[in-house]
């Protein structure tokens, strides 16, 4: 090989070099952008789920209130009703009372079994 063949050759490994560096670079780079887009995104959404969440809780919130004071007013009305039935007819509601105590004795003993 002859010297100038071999600086050629050496110019072009040295080209070849610094273009491989840039391309390493570049790609560094390209990597930072999508990581830091990535991790934009991976933020925005979590906030977005958090206020959805939120909004669903309250919702739910809501509603469960309103099924709570239903409840606890059938509750009441079952607990005047059931007072007022058995200051009618004491005898009967404690024979009634005595019979469904029996009747489950019955039932928890037979599952024992």
């Amino acid at each position: 090989m002859s010297s100038e063949s071999i600086t050629n050759a050496t110019e072009e490994a040295k080209a070849a070099k610094k273009a491989a560096s840039n391309a390493v670079d570049h790609g560094e780079r390209s990597f930072t952008e999508a990581m830091t887009a990535a991790e934009k995104t991976l933020a925005e959404a979590t906030k977005t789920a958090e206020k959805v969440f939120k909004e669903g809780l309250e919702a739910l919130r809501a509603q469960t209130r309103t099924y709570t004071d239903n409840a606890g007013e059938r509750v009441d009305e079952a607990q005047k009703y059931i007072v007022e039935r058995v200051r009618e007819r004491p005898v009967t509601a404690a024979l009634t009372g005595l019979g469904v105590g029996l009747l489950l004795g019955l039932l928890l003993s037979s599952r024992d079994r």
